[in-house]
């Protein structure tokens, strides 16, 4: 059986396309606000956590492991609305949202990558961006203090690592996807 990660090569491709646009904007906007960082974050983050949950919703259907993806939506979800229904947060605050939101999702993608080692052989991009972002967050959290420009340029740069990696990872999928469905690329077992 092949697994839904493989089959749904385009979550990850859709994660990595937001990332990369919001890196963009963070980068391309000199005048970007504390407060557009905020909005943009919180759309970023509910993007993700409902393509987490669709990501469950067929792994539930394909009778496979579907708790971590609910999970990760949930706290996509959670982390968009905390940011975008109380925006007076301070920044503190806001910086460990995302550190928090950053270090979850980046132990889950790594717990991913290590189930996915057993179908797909040599699989490093998913664990990789799961230490993009774990790093993130710790940074993050350890230099909550260096003001909105920086949140900025670190949520960028996390971005950018993150989308550039989500989208190696699912032209990766795809190619072992159509290995799987009858070209001459089969799938190792486990």
């Amino acid at each position: 059986m092949v697994p839904i990660l493989v089959t749904n090569w385009w979550s990850p491709l859709i994660r990595g396309l937001l990332a990369i646009v919001l890196a963009l904007v963070a980068f391309t906007l000199p005048g970007i606000t504390f407060g557009d960082v905020v909005l943009l974050f919180g759309a970023y983050a509910f993007i993700d956590g409902v393509v987490s949950l669709a990501g469950a919703w067929r792994a539930a259907r394909a009778h496979e492991r579907w708790g971590a993806l609910v999970f990760e939506g949930v706290a996509g979800i959670a982390a968009a609305v905390i940011t975008v229904v109380l925006p007076a947060l301070t920044a503190l605050v806001l910086v460990y949202i995302v550190a928090g939101w950053a270090l979850v999702t980046g132990v889950l993608e790594i717990a991913a990558a290590i189930k996915l080692r057993k179908h797909i052989a040599g699989e490093w991009l998913l664990a990789l961006s799961g230490v993009v972002s774990i790093l993130f967050g710790l940074v993050a959290a350890v230099v909550p203090l260096a003001g909105a420009f920086a949140i900025a340029v670190y949520l960028g740069i996390y971005m950018m690592f993150f989308g550039t990696l989500m989208v190696a990872l699912a032209f990766r999928l795809r190619h072992w996807h159509k290995g799987s469905s009858g070209s001459a690329i089969p799938l190792p077992t486990a």
